[in-house]
């Protein structure tokens, strides 16, 4: 069974490629649309840098579903299961003070945009220069008292779906960079999202102050382990990663 999808340039990362989480929660509930939710936990390794604005081919199998353009495997998608321990998240009010320590902010650090805002200027996550409707501005920074990072974030509405909810992909996309962030704040800059295991516990109304966490696992030469979590207006925890990142930049 073949499929066929398009990422739109909104949803980059990388200026000419697609944001990994958005990525591989495209691939996520596209596996548990089409092949079933089987195990909680959706496990999708990124393979390539997806093209932006171009329609690529989605195989299903009976237990994968995979993301290619032409010839080229972007990712692919399957069940798991992932149990991490998840550490209680600071309040809205205490990230929201801190949010001016965010990497989001620090000015020409990338040497892809050196004139922009911040490690990833455009990125449909954490990007500061990204128009206020067109991104997530998922702003984690460290946290007095919190072994990691933290983001206080009130979702535009426009990306809620018709029942009022974030979709699946755009939770996993603002689950991404918090794992970056949290490595980059201790002074380690890692490579590309490698792979992304996400579990979804419950619908996430959009209209709330949310809170998503990340913090650091482990590293195993090249590959360093962060776990990311988001947190409702209650405090009641909503879903969450592991991530691995691929190498390290100087």
């Amino acid at each position: 069974m073949t499929e066929r999808v398009v990422i739109p340039s909104t949803f980059r990362g990388p200026p000419d490629s697609g944001n990994g989480g958005y990525v591989a929660g495209v691939l996520a509930k596209l596996f548990a649309d089409l092949v079933g939710p089987g195990n909680a936990a959706v496990e999708v390794t990124l393979r390539a840098p997806t093209p932006l604005d171009k329609e690529l081919q989605v195989t299903v199998t009976p237990d994968t579903v995979e993301l290619w353009d032409a010839q080229t495997l972007i990712a692919q998608a399957l069940a798991t299961s992932l149990e991490i321990t998840v550490p209680p998240a600071p309040t809205y009010s205490v990230a929201a003070r801190n949010t001016h320590k965010s990497p989001s902010f620090i000015p020409n650090v990338n040497p892809l945009l050196p004139q922009g805002t911040g490690f990833h200027p455009v990125c449909f996550c954490c990007g500061a220069d990204v128009d206020k409707q067109q991104g997530l501005h998922v702003y984690a920074a460290p946290v007095e008292g919190f072994d990691g990072v933290a983001a206080a974030w009130r979702p535009p509405l426009s990306f809620a779906d018709g029942q009022g909810n974030l979709p699946l992909e755009v939770i996993w996309a603002a689950l991404d960079c918090p794992g970056q962030f949290a490595y980059y704040v201790d002074g380690i800059r890692t490579g590309l999202l490698g792979r992304m295991t996400g579990r979804l516990l419950k619908s996430v109304p959009a209209a709330q102050d949310l809170v998503v966490t990340g913090w650091c696992i482990e590293i195993e030469r090249s590959k360093h382990f962060a776990g990311t979590a988001l947190f409702d207006s209650q405090g009641e925890l909503c879903g969450y990663s592991k991530q691995v990142w691929i190498g390290r930049r100087d």
